[in-house]
């Protein structure tokens, strides 16, 4: 049964957590943000209307960086080294960003396309997605427009569309000094840097290091002291299932592969619940979310195209760990966490992150962890295409006493019953169109996309412009989060 009306707060702040992990951030990072946010707003005189602004774009800063860390991996590698690295740079310092760039470019080539640009690219792709994830979780315009303009500076030197003053909404200004504040108050640095950088509204800038102390002082428990934090009016979830969803693409856009992977999971999952008369709603739910830990391991890893190295294999091994400790913050999302957190292990105790016994699963979990291991094997991934024996492959699980029989003939019962309807393709994309839709979810340029389909490059490029126009998207990882939110993968 879906919980009456949990606080929209409790979610956002569990997957500030998410975040966290995503940009290489000591744990509650947004949480404590967002409580020095809300003092410096009250301090500045901010109007009661600007507030709630603030207090959800505080927290949400980075939901569109698991749309960037493809991207980002593909220069740096370990992308969450990277960025945890960035945090403390200014980024119109040549010479901070050149060193940077140095330290964590994945070698003389990838260094010199970072140099070359990409920039604006990487912010495009972050900002539009966060803003269409804001959206899907139920928050105002007001909120989406500061999520679009997070990396905005008062000098003119931001991103992605390089306003300047107050052409830059006040959450957003608020925010950015709230967040570097964070970051460098670790080190005892926080009212120097801010004093120093021209990035930052002069008299937001002037309020914090007036009142630097007040603002910085610890605020305890800081899960606590944020959701305390937030102003009126309180927020409620008003549908679980398209949050989950939210959160699921948040998750699934990580990497070009996974694109889709947690929407296709639940599916399977509930199908099979309903078959085996299980609770197929907390299922669904769980299987939506179970992929949430995800986005604290590098893109590095998840797209080798080759074995791991024994310490990539123990990050790996951590994510439904992740999933657990983030989920369990939110009593909403704290029921699906016991599910979720056991995708991953095995009735034989070969599974992670546990290691659990047969006894010690319940039956939900062995759904999800029957469904996981199908969906997943008819996805490719860096070290394989989709298999096309993934039916066998699962007897082949059950048969080694790994997965349940009763959970794995219910996922491929569900799985025959899938079929193809004929229906109106969303915003008007042609099937073709659709087709090229999904070689650029999964992260296809436009030469190999010609490739797949036989056509010209250039036939490639124009159906992938017709695409953003038909479906108000910008980037590709707008594009394939459109998609997922279609069902068109």
């Amino acid at each position: 049964m879906q919980p009456a009306q949990p606080r929209l707060a409790e979610v956002v702040a569990a997957i500030s957590l998410a975040t966290d992990l995503g940009m290489g951030q000591p744990l509650q990072h947004a949480l404590r943000t967002c409580v020095i946010a809300m003092r410096l707003a009250e301090a500045a005189g901010l109007p009661p209307e600007e507030l709630p602004v603030v207090y959800y774009a505080a927290l949400l800063r980075y939901l569109g960086c698991t749309a960037d860390a493809h991207m980002m991996s593909a220069v740096f590698g370990d992308e969450i080294a990277a960025r945890a690295a960035f945090a403390t740079i200014d980024p119109a310092s040549t010479r901070e960003q050149l060193g940077w760039l140095i330290r964590h470019a994945g070698g003389p080539r990838k260094l010199a396309a970072a140099m070359a640009g990409g920039e604006g690219e990487v912010y495009a792709t972050a900002c539009e997605v966060g803003r269409r994830l804001a959206e899907r979780l139920g928050l105002p315009p007001a909120v989406q427009r500061a999520l679009v303009q997070s990396f905005e500076r008062w000098d003119g030197k931001g991103f992605p569309a390089g306003l300047r003053g107050d052409e830059i909404c006040a959450a957003s200004r608020v925010v950015a000094i709230a967040r570097d504040a964070e970051v460098f108050s670790r080190a005892g640095t926080a009212v120097d840097v801010i004093g120093a950088r021209s990035g930052y509204d002069p008299r937001l800038a002037a309020v914090f290091r007036r009142d630097a102390a007040e603002l910085l002082a610890d605020p305890g428990a800081a899960w606590d002291a944020a959701l305390a934090a937030e102003p009126p009016p309180r927020r409620h979830v008003g549908d679980l299932d398209a949050t989950c969803r939210a959160i699921a693409d948040f998750a699934d856009l990580k990497t070009p592969w996974t694109v889709g992977h947690s929407t296709g999971v639940a599916e399977l999952a509930e199908a099979a619940a309903w078959r085996l008369g299980l609770e197929a709603d907390e299922i669904r739910r769980a299987a939506l979310v179970h992929d949430l830990g995800r986005v604290g391991v590098p893109n590095s890893i998840w797209e080798r195209p080759g074995p791991l190295a024994p310490d990539e294999l123990e990050r790996v091994r951590l994510h439904p760990y992740l999933t657990e400790r983030v989920l369990m913050h939110a009593p909403a999302l704290a029921p699906l966490a016991e599910i979720a957190a056991l995708h991953h292990e095995r009735l034989d105790g070969s599974g992670y992150h546990r290691g659990c016994a047969a006894q010690q699963l319940p039956a939900g979990a062995r759904v999800l962890a029957a469904a996981d291991v199908f969906h997943a094997m008819t996805e490719p991934r860096p070290h394989r295409p989709a298999r096309d024996d993934a039916p066998a492959r699962l007897e082949d699980e059950v048969r080694a006493g790994r997965l349940d029989a009763d959970a794995a003939e219910a996922v491929l019962h569900a799985a025959g019953e899938r079929t193809t309807v004929d229906r109106p393709r969303p915003a008007g994309l042609t099937d073709r169109e659709v087709e090229v839709l999904r070689l650029v979810a999964r992260g296809h340029t436009n030469r190999s996309i010609a490739a797949a389909l036989g056509i010209a490059t250039k036939t490639a490029g124009h159906h992938v412009e017709h695409i953003y126009a038909k479906t108000g998207c910008a980037t590709r990882a707008g594009a394939a989060l459109f998609a997922s939110e279609h069902d068109l993968l």
